[in-house]
């Protein structure tokens, strides 16, 4: 028997992490944190497993919510085996310590929250061992009573750089994690691939589940939308923001941009970017023949970009038409998407293009549903601003639909689901979905600290 305990990640996205127990063996898959929320109530719950034997963590890929609670993990089980794809590894050295970073601006004397240092994720980063896509590798336990071994094998998420979905198998049963997954082509990275042989148990995902699949466009389509947007915009001689995340969102939208500026379907006009997606863009660019890409001979580095942080003055950015990629991607207070709204706000030719999902409590969503000519108050602290910009929602989505969802279902055939990394009403809806398509499926919903027996 398989013991399953979700230690963060279930009924809600943010701190992903789920621990097995295989034969004595056990296995931690991710290690996140919630990024909206401070301190230790942003940790996965580790006291859940205070008597469980610990001996790997695998990590899915390099976004925060997914890995940025691995130092607290060392520091509670520091002989753990930590295992990720090569690309993850790398990213993970820049992720890390940009985290410190973060977690040092939020908290104050009064948090009693330790903070981990710079050179504590150095020593981290030494440890963590890597394996290619499709090479499967034995993770026998301290404690494993059994004479079979459990092995592990990662496959291409299709997500980010280096995202992995993860098969482990044991006495000929296997367990199949999506982590975040997605089955289609963005402007860098190829689709997922997931192994061609029916699978036991599925962890899947579902952040999409309770979105309409027709609301969200290929990437294709919504890039001529893009476009045309946007003309409209550089054509008045205003200039747009888009707040992107740091890691996968600047490098596919960066791309996209200057497809459709070389295509001649967007005026060509000056680019910003810079900070830690700029450092990113270097290491997508070092792995470009290592792992699956859309145009291996791509480079993110020879696209001319401007220094966003070398700019003196913030209204700077209006003295010629531009295109400013900044983060964060969901506008969190503090960051630079977030100062520079405010001049946005006042700058009536130009526009803020938002590229993702924003999480509803966060100022990106508030600012994704404004329309020119509303008064909004982006925190408490902030007088209210009237938006003069434009402001327009594009999707380019890096995790699949629910017919993606359900299509990585009906291929794989388990006998067991257990619904993770999705809302209440993601889950429902998959969950409804899943049990009236397949009717011998067996479907648990994962919620937190609550043992599934599989």
């Amino acid at each position: 028997m398989v013991k399953l305990i979700p230690l963060g990640g279930a009924g809600e996205i943010g701190a992903s992490c789920f621990y097995l127990n295989i034969a004595g063996t056990g296995i931690i898959l991710d290690c996140g944190m919630h990024p909206q929320k401070i301190g230790l109530e942003a940790l996965p719950d580790f006291a859940a497993i205070d008597n469980e034997p610990v001996d790997f963590c695998l990590i899915s890929h390099a976004h925060q919510d997914h890995i940025a609670a691995l130092p607290y993990l060392v520091k509670r089980h520091p002989y753990i085996k930590i295992i990720s794809t090569p690309q993850t590894r790398a990213l993970a050295e820049l992720t890390l310590h940009d985290s410190v970073s973060i977690l040092t601006s939020q908290l104050t004397e009064k948090d009693k929250f330790p903070v981990y240092t710079h050179n504590e994720i150095d020593l981290l980063i030494q440890t963590i061992d890597y394996k290619a896509y499709k090479e499967p590798f034995i993770i026998n336990g301290y404690g494993h009573n059994s004479s079979s071994p459990v092995t592990a094998t990662f496959y291409d998420a299709g997500h980010i750089l280096g995202s992995a979905s993860i098969l482990i198998e044991f006495e000929g049963e296997k367990l199949f994690y999506t982590g975040d997954i997605n089955l289609d082509h963005q402007s860098l990275i190829g689709g997922a691939e997931i192994p061609n042989e029916k699978i036991d148990v599925l962890m899947m995902e579902c952040t999409y589940g309770a979105t309409e699949s027709t609301s969200i466009l290929s990437w294709n389509k919504e890039a001529r939308r893009f476009a045309n947007e946007a003309n409209k915009i550089l054509y008045q001689g205003g200039s747009i923001l888009i707040p992107v995340f740091s890691l996968g969102k600047m490098q596919e939208v960066l791309s996209m941009i200057w497809s459709l500026m070389q295509s001649g379907t967007l005026a060509i006009t000056d680019l910003y970017t810079g900070g830690l997606g700029r450092k990113i863009s270097r290491v997508y660019d070092y792995n470009r023949y290592v792992v699956p890409r859309i145009d291996q001979e791509f480079e993110l580095g020879k696209i001319p970009q401007n220094d966003l942080y070398s700019v003196e003055r913030p209204d700077m950015l209006f003295n010629n038409p531009s295109i400013v990629l900044a983060s964060s991607g969901m506008m969190i207070e503090g960051t630079m998407s977030y100062k520079l709204a405010s001049e946005w706000f006042k700058n009536k030719n130009s526009a803020i293009f938002t590229v993702g999902y924003m999480e509803p409590n966060l100022p990106g969503y508030q600012i994704a549903n404004a329309k020119r000519g509303n008064v909004i108050q982006l925190s408490e602290f902030k007088e209210p601003e009237l938006v003069q910009c434009h402001i327009a929602k594009f999707n380019f989505s890096a995790h699949s639909n629910r017919d993606g969802l359900m299509e990585i279902v009906r291929k794989l055939n388990p006998e067991k689901v257990i619904l993770i990394h999705g809302d209440s009403d993601a889950v429902d809806w998959m969950g409804a979905s899943i049990l009236k398509t397949y009717h011998g499926i067996k479907l648990f919903a994962a919620e937190t600290c609550k043992r599934i027996d599989i």
